[in-house]
């Protein structure tokens, strides 16, 4: 697999190829992905739920991805590997760099940062200090106790408005990517055309550059909750290395999302 970087994933968009994404955690399943050409691994701190067993993400610490991103840029070496910063790791931006460097230092090519205005001095002073910067808007899990549970965002024609204008800002404070979760198809294609930056999806209908899942959530083994932008490959295939192909493939040829995985 050749070697994935953001020059590749811009390129990606610009020619219509659609870029996978799946969280990883470890090196065996970290070498597994990239084996099957998925092109970017994320850290996700969506580990907290399925690897900690915990209630939400809010737990996860720097030092807990810190850990996992090491296992997986040693299991795939030449992946695009996305760590998430864990909730409050970047409430300030005297935090933020300090909670990066580790990150960085593990061998994350860019780091994921949830939220909208508040962020794009932090964005900025990233970029500016030579780390990639992914956005994520929409349903953002360390929110969910504002938000009072997982629910679609950005419905109302005004929530729908001040996302687009919250991904144009930043792009414009230099993010060079962006992850839309749970919102309407609809919106995320207003988002994905307005945008010279990739963009992933995450139940946001299959208008996106891309889509991310959950490892777990892919090889239907999530405890409890299964989401309905999720789909079980593994029961599809009936073998992992098939179920991640076969997940790439429908990615690329855009039957993976349907209308039953959107909103």
């Amino acid at each position: 697999m050749a070697k994935i970087t953001t020059a590749v994933l811009q390129k990606m968009k610009q020619q219509s190829d659609k870029i996978t994404m799946l969280t990883a955690y470890d090196a065996s399943f970290a070498k597994l992905f990239a084996e099957q050409g998925v092109d970017v691994l994320l850290i996700g701190d969506s580990l907290g739920m399925v690897l900690q067993g915990r209630s939400d993400t809010l737990p996860v610490t720097i030092s807990d991805i810190a850990y996992h991103t090491r296992a997986v840029r040693a299991g795939a070496p030449d992946a695009f590997v996305i760590a998430d910063m864990p909730f409050m790791s970047y409430g300030t931006l005297e935090l933020t760099l300090q909670s990066v460097v580790p990150l960085m230092h593990a061998g994350a090519n860019m780091v994921k940062l949830e939220g909208g205005d508040f962020l794009l001095p932090t964005v900025k002073a990233l970029t500016e200090r030579g780390v990639p910067v992914c956005g994520h808007l929409g349903l953002t899990p360390q929110s969910v106790h504002i938000f009072g549970g997982y629910k679609v965002q950005g419905k109302t024609e005004a929530a729908a408005d001040a996302m687009l204008a919250q991904a144009k800002a930043l792009q414009d404070a230099g993010a060079q990517l962006l992850v839309l979760e749970c919102i309407p198809t609809a919106l995320a294609k207003r988002v994905t055309d307005a945008l010279s930056i990739p963009v992933i999806g995450i139940g946001a209908g299959n208008v996106t550059d891309g889509q991310v899942l959950v490892m777990h959530d892919l090889l239907g083994i999530s405890s409890g909750y299964i989401p309905k932008f999720s789909k079980n490959y593994l029961a599809q295939t009936g073998e992992i290395r098939s179920a991640i192909a076969a997940y790439v493939s429908e990615v690329k040829s855009q039957t993976f999302p349907t209308n039953d995985h959107s909103f």
